[in-house]
């Protein structure tokens, strides 16, 4: 099944460091794209900047990055889908976690309401080191911080598990899942308004601190289930 998504749908992918978000956002797009879907695909602007400096920001550069990834995403959204490999509330986080700096927050949080959909890369697959990654000690923390900044803004997000094809497979059921949700509910308010303005129903995780894969794929696999 391929899902209804209209120009400026934006599918947001976050996740703490090493938990697949690029190769995700990538297998995403390119499977819209052999749907014939239009659609861009928004890198990291923090990834591309930290290779071009040589290392990674300062505490007073980091609200620029914000601001250009959020830049970035918009930018696409004006002319197609867009699958962002992360947003500027990674950045924020980010912020929190290294600077003890909640101030990026807002601004992020006001960005990724206007996301369509968000799935959140699980920590349930092997840690990647390379020279710009804190270490495996910071995947758990940096978790906790996103799943708090969603459920504390009341944004619904998806959290995706498994390896390889599998979790593309469980990333597209619930693309698929929440894009029909909000298509039934804009027709259901169109008629009862007579104006299609309705904001996608799509759900949140009820245990927003929980990483255990079991819980979640539990979770998943039963929402899922109801849904088909």
């Amino acid at each position: 099944m391929t899902p209804m998504l209209p120009t400026g749908c934006v599918i947001a992918v976050l996740g703490a460091e090493s938990t697949g978000k690029t190769e995700l956002a990538r297998a995403i797009a390119q499977r819209l794209q052999e749907r014939g879907i239009p659609v861009t695909l928004v890198g990291e602007y923090l990834r591309e900047w930290c290779d071009r400096e040589g290392r990674t920001p300062r505490p007073d550069e980091q609200q620029a990055i914000a601001d250009e990834q959020t830049r970035r995403i918009d930018a696409a959204a004006a002319t197609g889908v867009v699958i962002a490999d992360t947003t500027a509330l990674m950045t924020a986080v980010y912020s929190e976690q290294l600077f003890d700096d909640r101030s990026l927050y807002a601004g992020a949080l006001a960005a990724q309401r206007r996301y369509a959909i968000t799935l959140l890369t699980a920590l349930d697959i092997p840690w990647v080191g390379d020279h710009l990654r804190d270490g495996p000690h910071a995947r758990q923390p940096t978790d906790t911080l996103v799943r708090a900044a969603l459920t504390g803004a009341k944004l619904s997000f998806t959290v995706v598990h498994g390896t390889g094809g599998e979790r593309l497979a469980n990333a597209w059921n619930a693309i698929n899942s929440i894009a029909s949700g909000e298509d039934r509910e804009t027709r259901a308010r169109a008629r009862a308004r007579g104006k299609a303005d309705a904001k996608p129903a799509a759900w949140t995780w009820p245990c927003e601190k929980c990483s255990d894969p079991e819980c979640e794929h539990r979770l998943f696999t039963d929402l899922i289930g109801r849904r088909e």
